[in-house]
């Protein structure tokens, strides 16, 4: 007992001996310049937290339903979350829905082949489809459009309320192919027999949304039919062929090396048609892909330098990495492809010894307007007889010369040749590698059921908002970037099981502010599929969870309560199962399902359970608020608007204190204002801040609303814990809108008193010598007597005491990262590389070629890259900001809790700038008194925009070659014996054969 207490002592004495350094030390700092009295300022603070917290408390209800919650607690059971028991069975329910969308799609297939088996090819098959761009379209006098009958459509709620047939399928046709050629025509008309089955499928899984058949033809068959509408520029940039979920299902992973002839020949329009070929070539990779290119003539020159000798991945990053190295290309010199070729061998040798490529399918892409010789000896040494490498020669030019020894190349190494003379040739000649590279998959018959990452599509005009180009393909390091060892993502990369833990950082209300949480991992693998799911829990109340107990008449009575929503987007019960209950609200459902009347309506018991005991629990606070709303004496001033509850099973509460027209802000807690509410991936921005803070405080915050930064309310709320424990779940969280000149009243009221006996204050907000700030705990002002500054970081307006601060340790900077940012820069190019990226575009700059095609030698000799150039010139000249992608760093700033006080001088040139920090009871928020007599311009503000992380050419090239771990496909097929190696293009061309045309199907179905 004696030990107890002389510990208890020790610490005392340990605790009494800091704080008086404490209080000697701030005092050293003052000095005689300390011209704002602390007393004062904490006097004020705590008059306005009194206040605040007063008015809080009363309208939110927070203190009647916290003691309503304490009144259930003998029929709660509060639970800690078992983690992996969670994440097993979390990945079992989508391993059941990820074999439904598998089955879905096998089913197609199927038809698909039978439907295909029982045509004959009719060369003059005349065919009226429904064609995407065309259907509903009219001509002058009114009549439907060749291809373009009357298409029914809907909207429907389930396809983003875009309007729908469901019905029939529609057919879409890259813009560069004529839409009644017989190969396409025949083949969509057997591909109609797949109309019944898209139907079929919709009803057996209603919670499919699109269903697409792509042809090797080019055709593009979309279910359920949906009217297409060109860009500005008329055209429809798209081909499914070139979707990522097309090549991967069509062909195997590999490694590819294209060797791009600069020689003096090529100049010109050759060389634009080069470049052309090679970024089609780059388009038809991906991320299972590794690549590089190698430009040549009498020496070679790798086209990014910084990756000689490697390869690297086939993401969109490196692929748009190379492509704006393709202008930098100029023709002049010898073209020696004896030393490309065996440059290419050696290099993807040696790279596949290091077991960091695709270990699958390997070729050689030759861009050349010619070769003098067959090169024989240079296969035989390096590729003969296996012929692992397979040769893909693109002849450019008009001229044919050399076409045998190229097509000669192609046949011995079981390759494929084509001549590429116009800019419109490319893409189709491209295309015609992906073929032989899937006769292997044909022949073997494989089905190989293929699983793209989750990405938006352009397919049907959703995603108009510009975003970096691979956003949807984000790196899992980008996301947890605090996990610098990439632990946790090559675990869940190579499908392990297990835990983690580590602190974090979250960037909520878009990037303004932080929370700082320690989370545990938990992850595991989806049996059946490439995928990996993992689960994080905050630690403290996120642990947690509890299950109550009423009656069901008792909940159901509750639950429907004109002032009681559910979460618009949570799953309470699955609607879209069948038909019938497509059109029932949550709370209908939830009713149908507990009288017994719908046995087909699945729901979620635990979580129907849990929402009716949250119902009967908030139920007392609609009488309450209505007390208040009653009475006349109450809020006549109006000063409050809202009151709101949320809980955590996605039920809400609101109450309006004023008629809807008379409400200063109408977005708060409606469909448009998405941080405020219940969504499918996030509880709302007041509950999660609320839930964060110390029980019992309120957090006070201004809505940053989009666009119209709207800064003329106050919201404040505070968490509901079920029990008083440390370690008790979050029940609820509520809160009030109230108006900010209401809110700021009382502050400028609170600010004016004193505790002097004769009523005269010493100091006051209204002396002109101080300036008073109420900020947040991220900083942001919310009072000042400049009112343009509300809504500001607090550091825009006082740099030198917001440094002054973070170097007291009052407030830290944490450092944020976005590795899917777009930066705005200015470009003073003619953008030649959109040109090359989009095929439909350089397919209509091949007029002005067409200009020329009577002078065609002259073009051989330069007249095309002088017309262009001369083009460029001028496009240069006028210039303009673009938006490219980069990485930023930017900051957000949090208080510490442990400091509730702070005083602090400045020394700006001399002349002492003094200031004091006080924190207002039973809040977020800070009062911060600056004694204004001196001029501190010297001192910059403190920002939070982002910074574009420059990096250094060294560390531009190890990210280049940096390769994360990463799990390839579980199939390979890069040859079979009975391929047919001779048909390998010119005058041959590939049969449309049974398994010629199987090869190219690919079925591809977006789980809801």
């Amino acid at each position: 007992m004696q030990v107890e207490g002389g510990k208890v002592r020790a610490w005392s004495a340990c605790l009494f001996l800091l704080s008086s350094t404490l209080t000697f030390s701030i005092t050293e700092v003052g000095g005689s310049h300390q011209s704002i009295p602390p007393s004062v300022v904490k006097l004020w603070a705590s008059a306005f937290g009194g206040e605040m917290k007063s008015i809080s408390a009363k309208y939110s209800g927070s203190q009647l339903l916290q003691k309503k919650y304490k009144e259930f607690d003998r029929a709660v059971r509060v639970e800690e979350i078992d983690g992996l028991r969670l994440v097993k069975r979390l990945a079992q329910n989508m391993e059941e829905m990820f074999h439904k969308k598998a089955q879905a799609m096998k089913r197609l297939v199927v038809a698909a082949e039978e439907a295909h088996l029982q045509h004959e090819e009719d060369p003059d098959l005349q065919y009226e489809y429904f064609n995407a761009v065309l259907i509903n379209e009219v001509d002058e006098e009114g009549n439907h459009v060749e291809l373009g009958g009357e298409f029914i459509l809907q909207p429907n709620d389930h396809f983003n309320n875009l309007s729908v047939n469901l019905s029939l399928s529609v057919v879409q046709v890259p813009t560069n192919m004529y839409n009644k050629d017989s190969a396409i025509v025949n083949g969509v008309y057997w591909s109609e027999a797949l109309n019944k089955v898209f139907v079929d499928n919709f009803e057996r899984d209603p919670s499919l949304i699109w269903q697409y058949f792509g042809s090797a033809k080019g055709f593009f068959r979309q279910y359920p039919g949906i009217k297409w509408k060109p860009d500005e520029h008329g055209v429809i940039a798209f081909d499914c062929r070139n979707r990522k979920w097309y090549i991967q299902a069509a062909t195997s992973p590999k490694n590819v090396v294209i060797l791009v002839d600069v020689s003096g020949s090529m100049k010109g329009l050759r060389l634009t048609i080069a470049r052309q070929t090679v970024s089609s070539i780059l388009d038809t990779l991906g991320d299972d892909d590794f690549f590089n290119i190698i430009a040549y003539n009498e020496e070679l020159h790798y086209v990014e330098p910084c990756l000689n000798g490697t390869l690297v991945q086939a993401d969109v990053a490196n692929k748009d990495h190379f492509r704006e190295h393709l202008d930098k290309l100029f023709a002049q010199g010898i073209g020696m492809l004896d030393i490309a070729l065996s440059e290419a061998f050696n290099l993807l040798s040696e790279f596949n010894e290091t077991g960091r490529g695709s270990e699958c399918s390997q070729a050689i892409m030759l861009v050349t307007d010619g070769a003098v010789d067959t090169y024989d000896a240079i296969f035989a040494k390096y590729n003969w007889p296996e012929r692992k490498v397979r040769i893909f020669p693109y002849l450019i030019g008009r001229e044919s010369a050399f076409a045998d020894n190229l097509k000669w190349m192609a046949c011995a190494n079981k390759g494929y040749f084509t001549q590429i003379s116009t800019l419109a040739d490319v893409q189709e000649n491209v295309m015609e590698y992906l073929h032989v590279l899937s006769r292997p998959k044909v022949i073997d018959r494989e089905h190989d059921t293929v699983w793209t990452e989750a990405y938006i599509d352009s397919t049907y005009g959703a995603g108009k908002k510009r975003r970096k180009p691979n956003y949807s393909s984000v790196d899992l390091s980008e996301v947890e970037w605090e996990d610098k060892d990439d632990t946790l993502r090559n675990s869940m990369v190579n499908r392990k099981k297990g835990t983690f833990s580590m602190e974090v950082k979250r960037s909520i209300d878009k990037g303004r502010r932080v929370l700082v949480l320690h989370n545990d991992y938990y992850y595991t693998d989806i049996q059946g599929t490439p995928f990996s799911l993992g689960v994080a829990l905050s630690r403290g109340h996120g642990k947690f969870f509890f299950t109550g107990n009423v009656t069901v008449e008792e909940g159901l009575h509750d639950l429907e309560h004109p002032d009681v929503a559910l979460a618009d987007e949570w799953t309470y019960c699955d609607t879209d199962e069948h038909p019938e209950h497509r059109y029932l609200t949550q709370i209908d459902a939830i009713k149908l399902y507990l009288g017994g009347h719908e046995p087909q309506l699945q729901c979620d018991k635990e979580l129907i359970q849990e929402v009716l005991f949250d119902a009967v629990v908030t139920a007392p606070l609609e009488a309450y608020w209505t007390s208040l709303v009653l009475n006349k004496s109450e809020n006549s001033d109006k000063g409050v608007e809202i009151a709101y509850l949320g809980t955590r099973t996605g039920l809400s509460r609101i109450n309006l204190f004023v008629v809807p027209d008379k409400l200063t802000s109408q977005d708060f807690l409606t469909a448009e204002d998405k941080e405020g509410v219940f969504n499918a991936d996030h509880f709302p921005l007041w509950y999660k801040r609320a839930a964060e803070q110390v029980p019992g405080t309120f957090v006070y915050s201004l809505p940053f609303n989009t666009g119209s930064e709207n800064k003329s309310v106050v919201l404040a709320s505070t968490a509901i814990q079920l029990l008083d424990e440390r370690k008790s779940p979050i029940a609820a969280a509520v809160g009030i809108q109230m108006k900010l000149d209401f809110f700021q009243r009382k502050f400028w009221t609170a600010s004016r008193q004193c505790a002097a006996l004769d009523g005269k204050c010493s100091i006051s907000c209204d002396d002109e010598n101080i300036n008073c700030y109420l900020i947040d705990n991220n900083g942001f002002v919310l009072v000042a007597e400049d009112y343009t500054l509300t809504g500001n970081f607090f550091g825009e307006a006082e740099g030198a005491v917001m440094s002054k601060l973070l170097q007291m340790g009052s407030f830290k900077r944490v450092t944020l990262y976005d590795y899917q940012a777009l930066c705005w820069v200015y470009s003073e190019s003619s953008d030649s590389g959109h040109t090359l990226l989009d095929p439909y575009f350089a397919f209509l700059s091949a007029v002005k070629w067409l200009l020329t095609e009577l002078v065609i030698f002259l073009v051989e000799f330069n007249l095309y890259s002088w017309w262009q150039s001369d083009l460029t010139a001028k496009a240069q000249r006028m210039g303009r900001t673009m938006q490219v992608p980069c990485d930023t760093e930017y900051p957000a700033f949090v208080s510490e809790r442990t400091i509730k006080e702070n005083t602090g001088n400045v020394d700006c040139d001399g002349c002492i700038k003094s200031f004091v920090i006080q924190q207002i009871p039973s809040s977020n928020l800070f009062m911060v008194v600056v004694d204004n007599k001196c001029d501190c311009s010297m001192f910059e503000p403190i920002t939070m925009d982002p910074v574009e992380i420059m990096y250094i050419e060294s560390l531009k090239c190890e990210r280049l070659k940096m390769q994360k771990d990463r799990r390839r496909p579980d199939t390979c097929h890069p040859f079979h014996p009975e391929e047919n190696s001779m048909e390998c293009g010119g005058a041959h061309t590939l049969t449309s054969s049974f398994s010629a045309t199987l090869l190219c199907l690919l079925l591809a179905l977006f789980p809801r």
